[in-house]
């Protein structure tokens, strides 16, 4: 059954070692923070740092594993009809509004929606790490300078996982406006037997 996670919100759910989650863009266009805790252990979390080492790559894609902080394999990733995702950028929270977008007040945020949806299983928002950011297109210059761009993902690409260990997940649909090319839209994901 396909899941829907409204625009600029966030969904936490447990999967088992060896069921599959694919996260769908289901209009094109819009990026998904993935958080990854171990289910029996939540001190064990995804890693960006020792997924970049071991798979000795930033562009993260089919045939790559995501990486525990205990050196430990997370998930596999299977398929990626887009191919393009990003693991090195934080969750947008509200001080990536106010530093940099200069915005004042309230705005959405992937933090928010993935600490407040991770609270059911016991984890505040200091257990977050850097998210793997499915479907985001960040580019990066020749002297090191980065660049987020629209992500190039169309209606229907996804990316298909499988879950080495018991795991909670937390999604979300980005809140960045640059991330997203300036506009909202859902995600959506389906667990797979």
């Amino acid at each position: 059954m396909i899941e829907h996670i409204e625009k600029q919100s966030g969904r936490a759910f447990k999967l088992k070692k060896g069921q599959k989650l694919k996260v769908i863009d289901p209009l094109g266009g819009q990026v998904s923070d993935m958080v990854l805790f171990n289910a029996r252990d939540k001190r064990e979390k995804i890693s960006s740092g020792k997924t970049l080492d071991f798979e000795e790559t930033i562009l993260i894609t089919a045939g790559h594993y995501l990486w525990s902080n205990r050196s430990r394999k997370m998930m596999k990733i299977l398929e990626d009809t887009n191919g393009r995702n990003d693991f090195l950028l934080a969750p947008c929270s509200p001080e990536t509004f106010e530093i940099m977008y200069s915005h004042q007040g309230y705005h959405p945020s992937c933090f928010e929606n993935l600490y407040t949806n991770l609270e059911r299983f016991g984890l505040q928002p200091d257990d977050v790490p850097t998210a793997f950011n499915v479907f985001m297109n960040v580019q990066f210059a020749p002297d090191g300078k980065l660049s987020v761009l629209p992500p190039l993902s169309t209606a229907g690409d996804f990316v298909l996982f499988q879950a080495e260990m018991d795991l909670i997940v937390a999604l979300t649909a980005c809140s960045a406006e640059d991330s997203n090319g300036g506009s909202f839209k859902p995600i959506h994901y389906e667990i797979i037997e």
